[in-house]
């Protein structure tokens, strides 16, 4: 339930929920069950009704959160459609809760608006029409009527609630005549008023202008959604037409003499007056529009961003897989190349983020690289394929877990040359910054590579690669070794050209001098070899001499749009190869560099500016790729500070407005195909643009040159491009992704003025703490922040992103005070207003406000990860900032609460050798030593600020310290073991050496207990803790990065005290199961395991003081159980049985063992039949005196 409440608060993806739903009974029929789902009817319906009680309470106390229950509403349409909560049930149970409260908090009509959302949803109205407890069920959604009293009667919200028990009548009574009787007849009578206005606003031929509504029209218009949604719909769409259509003017190289017209612009409805509209309406809306967008008629760009505006509103309820969605309702819609285009345009420039979010992009990917791996080999489609390689490359960019590049999984891959190289990048981004998650994907790794790399002859250079992390960069090494036989890719392609060079010259001589027939075009284009054709702007570079007239730019120019794109990325990779080449070559024969590079630059101009006839972001790609040469990144510096590419950005930043295209409220400009696009893409196009630029496709691929510049430590390029596009990047729709990133794949290597460059691309949007920005902009950044910092990090975790405890939000207290347990308001982040929002409560925000990285929670862990990347301090001392508050939370908290929750003397406020009668012997009651607070933080308003108690507070401050340090990249990892085995080393009552067996037996035994215990009576130890802060961290850890674990074990040995070696089985032995499916991981951690036993019970060892093998008993049986567990792959059945190499393993190690220990073992037998699971042994061997 505590992870079903706060779902229900953060709003992750639908994916996420379709993961964990069960059907409620009434729906489920002959449906097989989810895997994997936990959640079910009952559950959902409770915590649903918590949620809105909860809501109720917050509206009561007279805080705006509309958008909170507008964003529930979203979840709660998605919930009920989806068929896991029973309507008639909910009914039931919500009236049974809200009586039961004392409070009477329903005074407003809430939860009628709420009912009314869902009310046309078929499962609904099943409910309410063929139900048997249809009439008892009608009654008691009628009893949730209240007339609306609000402090603000004009507000639209308020004339909303106002008339929706009227709508909610309305539609009742005609869904059902046998319900009629116990419908308010009063408000019945109301709906006549909602009549009145709307034939008052609709008469005449006057259009109703949106732009200019005031408050009452607004709110009216949302409730006639909710009436009459048809009407309201038909209104709307004749708004998005009113300007009327003109024709689509013929290119003087387009042959088509087809008619096409096209809509004339208006402005877009605003965001403010969408996000009112029924669920319904906006359902019908986005429909209406596909038919209109997909007509044959060109839409207006207003059309387009009010449907994009409307899916961004309403993430959960309206979310379609465009593809798939557009192909079920015409087969033909994506036959017609215009449609085709506009598809991709709103996917890569408005959605992107939606599809990562709904879990969809690897779907879309798939998508989309079949279909422009049919257009790859098709002569002159360049445009649609352009567009369709560079959505690919931001969905690519997009993902953050490990992905096969093929749905099926086996052969090639579709992709393009570029998008395999831009993948492999990619992967290299993931499983350096957040690892790979699960085992199986390890596996596959090797076989993913061969596939992406089938096709291609790329190698990567030495700088790229030593930032790779080691697992793709050992396969990709060992690759290129057998591939290249020790010859560079430099000298492969230059022996690849030379053997075709004086074809390609005496061709290009005929193709390209400047009174060269243009007849030889066609015989050129059908008669040359597809070899030859991809040398031949190669063949134009050589040929230039430093003089673009020698070049018949016309005869090239055609060329270039009739042949393949496939042709043409082939042509800029082996011209970008060639061009250095020839640069070598020259200065070998005296020539300034100087000169060289001014001479190339200029070349290139005439390729991309003077005549657009390659497309600049695959050659810049190309240029970095080939940073293995000297020369390759000064060329890509120059291109970037070229004017003609600044002046485009200018004109690109002028035309689009704010980069929240959700707020923009004037019309929005349509660009020139021609100037948008270039020569080369629009030579034959028709169909206009609405959001493609030469400069957007840029967005993507900016970032990959800062990683490639910073691979060559190029920090001052890295950070020029970075200060020149800043304001670019802006538009970069992931690139707070970006951010995050970049600063954990170059951890350790940037310098602290590229750092706040780097932070610079977030604009001031990011909830970045005041702390934070102080430091980081301070002469001592250098230093370590302190503690106070880390606990308020941590503090924010606790209070957004780990689960309340408690069934009331952090709000909450606010609405109930009686409850002590809510958690209060934090202090507000600092987030700049943004346009077109209505105010909401801190800690919850629509989804089109935080597209990156798509959830509140997620914004604000990724933050507290962006800030402790930030500092230019090292890994250690933030860990053991970390580490110390964690050690010492509880008594500081307790000290800091002067008595609150408990006597300041007691004794139990030691946090060393519990004082309980738990702790051992009494003895220990005398000898404990009080811990100290931690120095440097001021805990004293911590509880207040979350409303939690010091005990719950502690316990949830470790759960966030171990989610964020698991976030951090593996230096960070390194660390924490590091000083978590210095801890417990240092840890007093084992390095002592007074304390008996039994005592010390007893005190670990206690220690270790889930921390959770010893804060109910203020017992936590420093062994408790660290242990528990470890099992927080290890249960965020991608099951790659586990491995790093033992590191923790080996810091710790040799052991020599079964005291130690509880606590290594208590830090390790959760791990095990969860590795169960990783068979050589878990063979490495219980060989790891089964060391330290040897370590206390060898028969060479001479522990300090005798202890008998029954006193570890409890050790082996849970040897005995993973070692069945991983045999079974899950829970042990009665069938279940280990691995022989596991049993044979356990075997080496028994010979190892004291005999009395061996005799524990004898159950395993190597016979993995014969091997029993049983957590009884026999009696042991005695050991001889």
């Amino acid at each position: 339930m505590r992870c079903l409440r706060h779902a229900l608060r953060s709003t992750p993806s639908p994916d996420w929920w379709r993961r964990v739903l069960l059907l409620a009974p009434c729906h489920r029929h002959a449906q097989s069950p989810t895997p994997g789902a936990v959640f079910t009817s009952d559950m959902i319906s409770e915590a649903t009704i918590e949620r809105i009680v909860e809501l109720l309470k917050l509206t009561n106390s007279e805080i705006n959160c509309w958008q909170e229950w507008l964003i529930f509403s979203d979840v709660f349409y998605f919930l009920m459609k989806s068929g896991c909560i029973d309507f008639v049930d909910f009914v039931e149970k919500l009236v049974l809760r809200l009586q039961e409260d004392e409070q009477h908090i329903l005074k407003t009509n809430h939860v009628t608006w709420l009912l009314a959302q869902i009310i046309r949803v078929e499962l609904v109205m099943n409910a309410l029409n063929l139900d048997s407890r249809k009439v008892e069920t009608t009654r008691k959604i009628v009893s949730f009527h209240k007339d609306e009293k609000s402090s603000d009667p004009n507000s639209p919200q308020s004339i909303l609630l106002d008339f929706i028990s009227s709508c909610q009548n309305l539609r009742i009574w005609s869904l059902n005549t046998s319900t009629r009787e116990y419908l308010n007849n009063e408000q019945l009578q109301k709906g006549k008023q909602i009549d009145e206005w709307w034939r008052q606003v609709s008469k005449g031929e006057q259009m109703m202008d949106y732009m200019n509504l005031d408050d009452r029209s607004i709110g009216m218009f949302w409730v006639v959604s909710y009436t009459m949604a048809q009407p309201a719909c038909e209104t709307v769409m004749n708004w998005l037409t009113s300007a009327g259509f003109t024709e689509l003017l013929t290119g003087p190289n387009v042959q088509s003499t087809e008619r096409i017209m096209m809509m004339l612009e208006v402005v877009p409805l605003p965001i403010s007056l969408l996000s009112g509209f029924s669920i319904n309406l906006c359902m019908k809306l986005a429909l209406q529009m596909e038919d209109s967008m997909f007509s044959g008629q060109v839409p207006s760009i207003a059309m387009v961003e009010t449907y994009c505006r409307l899916l961004l509103i309403s993430p959960h309820s309206l979310f379609r897989s465009h593809l798939s969605h557009l192909r079920q309702r015409n087969q033909a819609t994506l036959t017609k190349p215009g449609n085709t285009i506009l598809v991709f345009e709103i996917l890569n420039y408005r959605l992107l983020p939606l599809y990562r979010y709904q879990g969809k992009s690897k779907a879309l990917m798939y998508d989309v690289t079949k279909m422009i791996s049919v257009l790859k080999g098709k002569r002159g489609d360049h445009r649609i394929f352009r567009l369709g390689e560079n959505l690919c490359m931001n969905l690519i960019l997009s993902m953050r877990d490990f992905f096969f590049v093929k749905r099926e999984g086996k052969g090639p891959t579709d992709f393009t040359e570029t998008l395999n190289r831009i993948t492999v990048t990619t992967l290299a981004i993931i499983i350096k910054t957040r690892g790979i998650a699960e085992f199986e994907h390890l596996l596959h790794l090797q076989t993913m590579l061969e596939q992406i790399l089938a096709t291609s002859q790329h190698s990567w250079s030495e700088k790229t690669l030593r930032y790779f992390p080691s697992i793709l960069r050992d396969a990709l090494s060992g690759r290129m070794d057998k591939r290249s036989g020790q010859l560079d890719k430099r000298t492969l392609a230059i022996q690849a050209w030379q053997q075709v060079e004086t074809t390609v010259i005496n061709q290009c001589t005929q193709l390209l001098s400047p009174s060269a027939d243009p007849s030889y075009v066609v015989t050129y284009i059908n008669h040359s070899f597809p070899l030859h054709r991809q040398y031949l702007c190669a063949g134009a570079w050589i040929l230039m001499h430093g003089h673009s007239e020698n070049i018949n730019s016309v005869n090239l120019g055609r060329v270039l749009r009739e042949v393949s794109p496939e042709e043409v990325t082939s042509n800029i990779y082996t011209m970008v190869d060639v061009m250095l080449h020839h640069i070598h070559l020259e200065l070998q024969r005296g020539h300034p560099l100087q000169d060289l590079m001014v001479k190339t630059v200029s070349n290139l101009s005439f390729f991309i500016w003077t005549h657009e006839l390659l497309p600049l972001d695959i050659l810049l790609l190309a240029l970095i790729d080939r940073d293995d040469d000297p020369h390759a990144l000064r060329i890509v510096v120059s291109l970037l500070d070229s004017k003609e590419l600044q002046q485009k950005v200018k004109v690109y930043l002028l035309s689009r407005g704010p980069p929240e295209n959700w707020a923009q409220t004037g019309p929005f400009k349509r660009s020139e195909l021609q100037k948008a696009l270039g020569n080369h893409l629009s030579w034959k196009e028709r169909y206009p643009t609405f959001f493609d630029d030469i400069a957007a496709r840029l967005l993507p691929v900016i970032p990959l040159i800062i990683y490639r510049f910073i691979e060559n430590d190029a920090m001052d390029a890295a950070d020029r491009v970075l200060q020149i596009y800043a304001s670019f990047l802006h538009y970069y729709p992931l690139n707070f992704t970006f951010v995050r990133d970049i600063l954990a794949y170059f951890y350790g290597h940037l310098p602290g003025k590229l750092i706040l460059r780097i932070l610079n691309v977030l604009g001031k949007k990011v909830p970045f703490s005041d702390p934070f920005l102080q430091h980081i902009n301070s002469t001592n950044a250098t230093m370590c922040p302190p503690l106070d910092y880390f606990g308020t990090l941590l503090l924010g975790l606790v209070n957004h992103v780990i689960p309340s405890l408690n069934s009331s939000s952090r709000t909450a207290q606010t609405g109930d005070v009686s409850s002590s347990f809510a958690r209060a308001p934090p202090t507000k982040p600092h987030l700049s207003s943004q346009p077109g929002s209505t105010n909401s409560l801190e800690g919850q925000k629509p989804f089109y406000q935080i597209q990156d990285p798509g959830t509140y929670t997620q914004l604000v862990l990724e933050t507290a990860i962006i800030e402790i990347l930030s500092f230019p301090v090292s890994p250690s001392q933030i860990v053991s900032s970390l580490v110390q508050i964690v050690l010492h939370i509880q008594p500081t908290l307790v000290q800091s609460s002067n008595g609150l929750h408990g006597s300041p003397n007691s004794i139990g406020q030691s946090s060393v050798l519990p004082t309980s009668p738990s702790g051992g012997s009494t003895d220990s009651l005398g000898s404990t030593r009080i811990a100290p607070s931690v120095p440097g933080l001021n805990a004293s308003v911590f509880a207040c600020r979350t409303g939690y108690t010091c005990q719950q507070l502690s316990c949830l401050l470790i759960q966030a310290c171990g989610l964020l340090l698991a976030q951090l990249p593996p230096e960070f990892h390194v660390q924490l073991y590091l000083e978590a085995a210095r801890v417990i080393k240092e840890s007093w009552w084992l390095t002592e050496g007074k304390r008996s067996f039994g005592e010390l037996e007893s005190a670990v035994r206690y220690a270790l207990l889930d921390p959770t215990w010893a804060a109910q009576d203020n017992t936590s130890t420093t062994i408790g803790n660290v242990v528990a802060l470890l099992h927080a961290f290890f249960s965020n850890l991608p099951q790659e990065w586990l491995e790093g674990a033992h590191l923790i074990i080996k810091h710790l040995r040799p052991v020599t005290s079964v005291a130690v070696l509880r606590i290594s089985f208590r830090i390790m032995g959760p791990l095990l199961p969860r590795l169960a499916n990783a068979h050589p991981l878990f063979s490495k951690t219980l060989s790891l395991l089964l060391n330290i036993l040897v370590d206390v019970f060898g028969r060479s060892t001479q522990p300090p003081a005798p202890v008998e093998a029954s006193e570890i008993a409890d050790i082996i049986d849970f040897l005995h159980h993973v070692i069945h567990y991983e045999g079974q792959g899950g829970p042990v059945q009665a069938s279940s049985r280990p691995r022989a190499e596991v049993l044979a393993l356990c075997g080496r190690a028994a010979e190892s063992l004291r005999p009395d220990v061996q005799h524990l073992f004898s159950h395993l037998k190597a016979d993995s039949n014969a091997s029993v699971y049983a957590a009884a042994h026999p009696k042991p061997v005695q050991t001889p005196s």
